[in-house]
C-alpha cells in the first residue's frame, strides 16, 4: 500500500512537472514551426532545377502559406495559454496535412513523414505521440494510394496500380515502426530523466527539510535546557548550542576526556560526587555505554543551585547502534528533586509521629534480605502500655499525645545508631547496629520516664530485641519475630507487675 501510494505521488509529480515545462516546450515548437514556412522556398529551387516537375511554385506558396498560418495561430494560442498541449497538437495536425499535400505534388519524402510524430514527443505525453503516429500514418497510407496510380507510370516495374501501392506502403510501413519504436524509447528516455530529477530533488527537499527540523529540535532544546552541547564523535568536535555563532571546538580523543562544557562544570560539582560526575562525563566511553540506546542520564548536586540532570542523547547512529552524533545536556532539577524528595517522605512517613512506617519498614526489610547482616545488627520492637485506657478515659487528643511522646523517646533514644518506624496504632519498630543494646533499653526507659504530657501524666513502652551477635544463624525475618516475642513477654511482665487485667486494658 505504500509503495502504491508513493508511485502514486511520483506519478502526480511527473505530471505536474510535465505541465510546468510545457510552456518552454511550445516556444521551441513554435521555433520549429516558423523554419517550415522555408519549406515553399526550399521546394522552389527544387522547380527551378528540374528536381521536381509537378508541383508547382503556386504549391510553394500554397505551403509556405500555410506554414506561416500555423505559425501564427500556434504563437497566438500559446500566448493566450502557454502550458496548454491543445495548440501544438492542432498545429501537428496541419503540418502533417501539409506534408501530406507535399508527398501528393510528388516532393519524394521517406523520412520527413516521420516529422510530425517526432515532433509530437517534445510534448512528453504517450497518448498524443500514439495519436500522431496512427494519424500520420493513415495520411501516408491515403496519400500514397491516390498518388500510386499517377505514379505508376513512373515505375515500370510494376503491373498494377495494387501491387505498387502495396510496395511504397511496405516500405513506409517498416520505417514508421522503426521510427514508433525510436520515439517510444526516446520517451522513456525522457521520462526517466525527468524522474531522476524529480527524485534527485525530492531528495534534496527531503534534506533540507529534514535538516531545517533538526535545527529547529536543537534550537528548542537549547531553550530548554541551562546548557546543550553537540557532540560529533565522527568529526571529533563539540558546539554549543547555545553559542549563537555555532562555533565548533576540536575534540583532542582519546588524549581529551571531557568537554570543555564539563571542565567548567566540574568545579561547583559537590566534593563527594566529583568521582561519579567525572566517570559518567567521559567522553571516551560514551559511545559504548550509549550504544543501542536513545539516553543515559544520571542527577549529581552543584554547591551553588542545586541538583542538575546530565544526559546524553543520541542523535545519529551506525547500523549497529554506535552513536555518532549525540547531545549533551545540563538541566536543573533542584525544584524537581525536592518535591520528589517530599513526596517520598509524605509516603515513607507517618504523618501524625514523622517517623518513619510500616511502608518504609517493609522497603528497607527487603533490602536487608538482599545481604548479609552487620555483626552489630539489632532489631527492636516497641508497644505503648495503655493506650487503649488513655483513648477511652481521656480521649484521643490524649492518645495521640502518648503515641507522639513514645516517638519522640524513641528517636532521642536511638538518635544516629538506626532508624525507629511507626508501623501501627501503638506499635513501633527499630532497625539498630549497636554492640550496646541494653544501653539503648535503658535510654529508653529513663527518656519514658522523665515524660510528662498536658493530657497523660506518664508513658510506659513494653521493649523486646533480638540481637544478631544473639542469633549468628538467624535472618531478619528471624529477629524481628524474636524481637516481638521479647516485646510481649515484656507486656505481660508491665502488666503483673502493675495488677492490669490485660482484657480491660
Amino acid at each position: 500500500m505504500e509503495k502504491k501510494k508513493g508511485m502514486d505521488r511520483l506519478k502526480h509529480m511527473f505530471n505536474s512537472f510535465v505541465l510546468g515545462t510545457m510552456a518552454r516546450d511550445n516556444k521551441y515548437l513554435n521555433r520549429i514551426f516558423w523554419m517550415l514556412i522555408a519549406a515553399g522556398p526550399l521546394i522552389a529551387i527544387g522547380i527551378l532545377s528540374g528536381t521536381f516537375t509537378i508541383i508547382s511554385y503556386t504549391d510553394c506558396a500554397i505551403i509556405s502559406g500555410v506554414a506561416f498560418a500555423v505559425a501564427l495561430f500556434h504563437y497566438v494560442m500559446v500566448k493566450r495559454h502557454p502550458d496548454s498541449p491543445v495548440a501544438g497538437v492542432v498545429s501537428l495536425v496541419v503540418i502533417d496535412c501539409m506534408i501530406a499535400y507535399l508527398a501528393y505534388g510528388n516532393v519524394p519524402l521517406t523520412l520527413t513523414w516521420y516529422l510530425v510524430p517526432l515532433l509530437s514527443i517534445l510534448l512528453c505525453n504517450r497518448g498524443i505521440y500514439l495519436g500522431m503516429t496512427l494519424f500520420n500514418f493513415a495520411l501516408m497510407a491515403a496519400t500514397t494510394w491516390f498518388a500510386a496510380e499517377r505514379d505508376l507510370f513512373l515505375a515500370r516495374n510494376f503491373h498494377s496500380v495494387m501491387t505498387y501501392f502495396v510496395d511504397k506502403l511496405s516500405g513506409y510501413s517498416i520505417e514508421v515502426i522503426f521510427m514508433f519504436v525510436s520515439g517510444l524509447i526516446l520517451i522513456n528516455l525522457v521520462e526517466a530523466h525527468y524522474n531522476a530529477l524529480i527524485r534527485e530533488q525530492k531528495t534534496v527537499k527531503d534534506q533540507e527539510a529534514e535538516n531545517e527540523e533538526k535545527v529547529a529540535v536543537l534550537d528548542s532544546m537549547a531553550e530548554i535546557y541551562d546548557n546543550v552541547n553537540l557532540i560529533d564523535f565522527t568529526e571529533k568536535t563539540e558546539m554549543s548550542l547555545r553559542d549563537r555563532n555555532h562555533v565548533k571546538h576540536v575534540i583532542d580523543l582519546p588524549r581529551q576526556t571531557h568537554t570543555l562544557m564539563n571542565q567548567r562544570i566540574r568545579d561547583n560539582v559537590m566534593p563527594d560526587q566529583f568521582d561519579r560526575f567525572w566517570e559518567f562525563t567521559d567522553i571516551t566511553t560514551v559511545p559504548e555505554r550509549l550504544t543501542g540506546k536513545k539516553i543515559i542520564s544520571a542527577d549529581f548536586i552543584d554547591v551553588v543551585s542545586g541538583w542538575f540532570r546530565a544526559q546524553y542523547i543520541t542523535v545519529e547512529a551506525t547500523a549497529e547502534g554506535v552513536p555518532t552524533v549525540v547531545i549533551y545536556t545540563i538541566r536543573n532539577v533542584d525544584e524537581e528533586k525536592q518535591r520528589e524528595e517530599r513526596l517520598i517522605r509524605v509516603a515513607m512517613t507517618d504523618e501524625l509521629t514523622r517517623l518513619y512506617n510500616r511502608r518504609s519498614f517493609e522497603e528497607d526489610l527487603t533490602e536487608l534480605r538482599k545481604q548479609p547482616l552487620p555483626e552489630n545488627f539489632v532489631m527492636f520492637s516497641f508497644d505503648v502500655n495503655g493506650l487503649k485506657t488513655v483513648n477511652d478515659t481521656l480521649g484521643h487528643a490524649a492518645g495521640d499525645e502518648l503515641i507522639k511522646g513514645a516517638a519522640d523517646c524513641l528517636v532521642l533514644s536511638v538518635g544516629s545508631l538506626g532508624k525507629v518506624y511507626r508501623t501501627g496504632g501503638d506499635e513501633f519498630m527499630a532497625i539498630l547496629y549497636t554492640d550496646d543494646p541494653d544501653r539503648v533499653c535503658a535510654e529508653i526507659s529513663m527518656k519514658t520516664g522523665e515524660w510528662r504530657g498536658v493530657h497523660c501524666e506518664a508513658l510506659s513502652l513494653s521493649v523486646g530485641y533480638a540481637a544478631l551477635a544473639n542469633y549468628p544463624d538467624h535472618t531478619v525475618d528471624d529477629l524481628e519475630r524474636i524481637s516481638d516475642a521479647a516485646m510481649y513477654a515484656d507486656k505481660e511482665r508491665h502488666y503483673l507487675e502493675n495488677g492490669i487485667d490485660r482484657r480491660r486494658r
